[in-house]
């Protein structure tokens, strides 16, 4: 194995001890996970630089060929996590051959991580209405221009479809495109996990068949 500079070092002892800040008590396996969740969210708001609700959406095809991009949570409760895509995107279509995905969630500055598993539902039309109406006009007259995940000629394409659009709906309501909308990953499964010295993780999972079932809850090794 060749020594690669750009990748940091193992951690000494003296790092290890020092990044041991967070002084959470350990993962309760009587917690309600959204809760936990909401909690960990809350706390992210109040400390990462970008974006607290950026997560890793993985998805995969009819041939199982795996892929995974950077989306946005919009909203979640009881019944699952909710994003919002265009559906003839990549994502829009793998999730239309495959309704299952994962999530991630990385809190770089609480050293924290969230894995989730599950089905993936449409929203409704009305939830998808209400969230593309709270969007900035331009988002919404964006969301018309781009024919997302298919060939661009170059930036000015681009530029004058916006443009188009922008005419085309003058000083009016920019409606919602039957293109796009939203999905809800209704988890099956969901992973806490807290970084400890030494790599000796504080890991927690809550089980579930279904989104009917009653959870169950695993302490793992790291």
């Amino acid at each position: 194995m060749t020594s690669n500079t750009l990748i940091p070092p193992t951690p000494s002892e003296a790092e290890y001890q020092a990044a041991a800040v967070d002084s959470v008590p350990v993962l309760d396996p009587g917690s309600d996970p959204f809760e936990l969740f909401g909690t960990w969210l809350k706390e992210a708001k109040e400390t990462e630089i970008n974006d607290p609700n950026a997560m890793a959406l993985a998805t995969s095809d009819t041939t199982g060929l795996p892929d995974v991009r950077m989306v946005l949570l919009k909203d979640f409760d009881q019944q699952g996590f909710v994003f919002y895509t265009n559906l003839e995107s990549y994502k829009g279509q793998q999730l239309a051959e495959n309704p299952q995905a994962a999530l991630c969630f990385h809190w770089k500055s609480l050293r924290r991580q969230v894995r989730v598993r599950g089905a993936i539902t449409s929203v409704s039309q009305e939830e998808a209405d209400a969230y593309f109406a709270s969007r900035a006009r331009d988002s919404r007259i964006g969301a018309w221009a781009s024919t997302q995940s298919r060939p661009l000629e170059d930036r000015f394409a681009l530029e004058k479809r916006v443009a188009s659009y922008a005419l085309k709906f003058g000083i009016g309501e920019v409606p919602r495109p039957d293109f796009w909308s939203g999905f809800r990953l209704v988890p099956t499964r969901i992973e806490f996990w807290r970084d400890r010295p030494f790599r000796l993780h504080d890991r927690l999972e809550f089980m579930r068949a279904d989104a009917s079932a009653t959870w169950s809850t695993s302490k793992l090794y790291p």
